[in-house]
């Protein structure tokens, strides 16, 4: 397996700090909102990857932090005249449906700041009693220029990085780049106590705090979005090596922009859409499997038009899937038969085309692109006549459904149950389940009217029905029907 990492600017042969083993931590959301679709994609991104590394067998060890203390949820919950808790416990909640309709796997660890507060204090202390932090007033910063490897992961000196920098006027600190460690209290905000007088975090100290905390030094993989890279991540590596003496992560994965119409997504612009916005529009599947269509570290334009793409082509999977439920419908799992060569060889050339493509800084573009090899191998040979014996046949499609289900398992495209089942439709709408159910009466109604050679009636439904949305398909297996956008 090779990965990019951002530290080098290469592709890396993955080495795990413990053979078999992975430790993983991934910046999460600020909670003083509903996510939007930039925040989804490195949740879906770093899901995947997860995935994958369980799949090729490693242990892996998945942190997630939630940052509960900031500016922007002070700020927020003063306008909306809420406790600053409380409005973050409100919008870790409202994550969790969001990230639980994606089919994002929970993380082992949810840590957020409020809970160590401890941990980032003796952090703090240790970068000061090593002379890399100073004392103004109250607030602590961290000397940027004390530490000479600042700079290696966005590849910027310090020099650029001031000319090019926005950085507000603090004539206390010694150079306009360094960065505060901890903040002294104001009135009406969060404090605790701490050597220096009551105050709260900076943002950058609390990562790594909780990623030394869970995963110890030199850790696997650090994960984020590309905006995350500076001034974030630099100063996670900044602090936690001038702490520790020792490197912070071993490979830095970060995923590309989300933009609209060329244009990061972004409140500023305010061109950011929530992801529960879009699932009112379009299925989370649909959103995940767009989300998986463009490799990790490319930007993603979105629109509407490209949604609707992916879910024509979802449908085209979903049809293979249905057409293989119902042939294997009340056989037995694992026949005992060899399973029939012609389809048998194809199914194995494409698992490895698709372990090719995510062996390769996981391509979840190419390996997408197997879900659609498995399913024309699987119509084409449903479609044949000529099979050497009804169990090889029978075993070659229970193969294929294991094919299927291994993707799967990695990619999360679609919601399976307990016995290994896809669920290829939204499963908790009452009203859904009544509209099906009165789908299934008008075409029961519909080929009563055919068996008496009524067709003009016949037709008259079908065609109504699609002017509804609902195509019929009249095959010798009886009648199917499926929306169409």
């Amino acid at each position: 397996m090779r990965i990019y990492n951002t530290l080098t600017k290469k592709k890396e042969e993955l080495i795990p700090r413990e053979p078999g083993k992975v430790a993983i931590y991934v910046c999460g959301p600020t909670t003083y909102n509903y996510i939007h679709l930039g925040n989804a994609r490195p949740i879906v991104v770093f899901d995947t990857v997860r995935r994958y590394l369980k799949y090729k067998g490693f242990n892996v060890l998945y942190v997630q932090n939630f940052t509960d203390i900031d500016d922007k949820i002070i700020n927020r919950a003063r306008e909306e005249g809420d406790d600053h808790q409380a409005l973050a416990e409100r919008y870790i909640n409202e994550y969790f449906k969001d990230a639980d309709a994606l089919n994002v796997l929970r993380a082992d660890i949810y840590p957020k700041v409020s809970g160590h507060i401890t941990e980032i204090i003796k952090l703090v202390e240790t970068l000061v009693e090593k002379g890399f932090a100073y004392l103004v007033d109250g607030d602590v910063y961290y000397n940027v220029r004390k530490f000479a490897g600042y700079g290696k992961l966005s590849g910027r000196t310090l020099e650029d990085m001031q000319a090019g920098a926005r950085v507000e006027i603090d004539t206390r600190k010694n150079d306009p780049m360094d960065f505060a460690l901890w903040k002294s209290a104001k009135p009406g905000e969060p404090a605790w106590d701490s050597p220096w007088g009551k105050g709260r975090p900076g943002w950058h100290i609390e990562c790594s705090a909780m990623a030394l905390k869970y995963l110890g030094v030199n850790f696997d993989i650090h994960g984020g979005g590309f905006d995350l890279i500076f001034p974030h991540h630099e100063n996670e590596i900044a602090q936690s090596e001038a702490a520790t003496g020792q490197p912070f992560a071993r490979y830095w994965m970060h995923n590309g922009f989300i933009t609209v119409n060329q244009e990061k997504m972004s409140k500023s612009l305010g061109n950011f859409f929530l992801v529960r916005d879009i699932l009112s529009e379009f299925s989370p599947e649909v959103v995940r499997f767009y989300l998986l269509g463009t490799h990790y570290r490319s930007p993603l334009d979105f629109d509407d038009e490209k949604l609707t793409a992916a879910q024509k082509g979802l449908e085209r999977i979903k049809t293979s899937l249905r057409l293989l439920d119902e042939a294997l419908a009340g056989r037995q799992a694992g026949s005992a038969e060899r399973p029939d060569p012609a389809l048998a060889v194809r199914l194995e050339e494409i698992r490895i085309e698709f372990e090719k493509a995510m062996d390769d800084d996981f391509n979840t573009a190419l390996a997408t692109g197997m879900l659609f090899n498995l399913a024309r191998e699987v119509n084409s040979y449903l479609q044949r006549s000529d099979f050497p014996s009804p169990a090889e046949k029978i075993a070659a499609l229970q193969k294929a459904r294991q094919v299927f289900l291994q993707f799967n398992s990695v990619l999360g495209v679609f919601k399976t149950s307990a016995r290994g089942e896809f669920l290829l439709e939204d499963e908790g709408s009452e009203k859904e389940k009544v509209v099906e159910d009165l789908i299934d009466l008008i075409i029961e109604i519909r080929q009563t009217a055919r068996q008496n050679k009524d067709w003009p009636t016949a037709d008259r439904m079908r065609d109504r029905l699609k002017e509804l949305g609902i195509v019929l398909e009249d095959t010798p297996g009886g009648v199917r029907w499926k929306k169409q956008r």
